[in-house]
């Protein structure tokens, strides 16, 4: 009788998640107590932080209590001196993720780190966000297109430097970042006349 050759299906991969600068990762153990906390950080020093953070918590082998690091950022196209850049801006500026079981010695821990200023929450008593919002988070950091990051603001006075309307001054009435684009109220013929124009296109007075 001949023998009958078992099939075995392939071993599906599992999704390995990896640690960035925006994204720290110090343990993957997955504790049903950790939740998802904010602290204040000094704004623009968010990174730097986090990186301390990571040490302190490795160094006093908390890598059971503090999970995970989450700096939110998205990446934009920014214009300087007429050329387009890709950026990673940070979505809420002064302000850092920290997935963790919160216990005496992680808030300490947390607490006490260079450039942390406290807990987001009522009082003393940090209050967890959800994961929902953590998820709204994530995907909006991974979103694909970049907008523009845009230099000017609503009814600010700008000049027009290329186009048919070069060295005309006008006002700003929207901002599209989506699109790089921007409309100018240019006054034309004594009256104002909406003008859509690339962020290149414009400067600053």
């Amino acid at each position: 009788m001949p023998t009958k050759i078992k099939k075995t299906k392939p071993k599906t991969k599992s999704k390995v998640r990896k640690s960035s600068p925006e994204h720290i990762i110090i343990s993957k153990a997955d504790s049903k107590k950790a939740r998802w906390f904010v602290v204040h950080t000094y704004s623009g020093h968010e990174h730097k932080v986090a990186q301390q953070l990571k040490q302190r918590v490795e160094s006093m082998g908390l890598e059971d209590k503090v999970l995970e690091l989450l700096v939110p950022t998205q990446e934009k196209i920014e214009i300087r001196s007429g050329q387009k850049k890709k950026v990673k801006e940070k979505i809420f500026p002064g302000y850092l993720l920290i997935k963790m079981v919160l216990t005496d010695q992680s808030w300490l821990t947390v607490r006490t780190t260079n450039g942390i200023t406290g807990f987001v929450g009522v009082g003393n008593q940090p209050t967890p966000i959800s994961n929902k919002e953590v998820e709204a988070i994530q995907k909006f950091m991974k979103m694909e297109a970049p907008k523009f990051k845009t230099k000017f603001s609503v009814g600010e006075a700008v000049r027009i430097i290329d186009g048919p309307f070069a060295d005309f001054l006008g006002s700003v009435e929207e901002i599209d970042e989506a699109k790089g684009k921007v409309k100018v109220l240019v006054s034309i013929f004594g009256r104002e006349t909406p003008v859509e124009l690339d962020f290149l296109q414009v400067s600053k007075i």
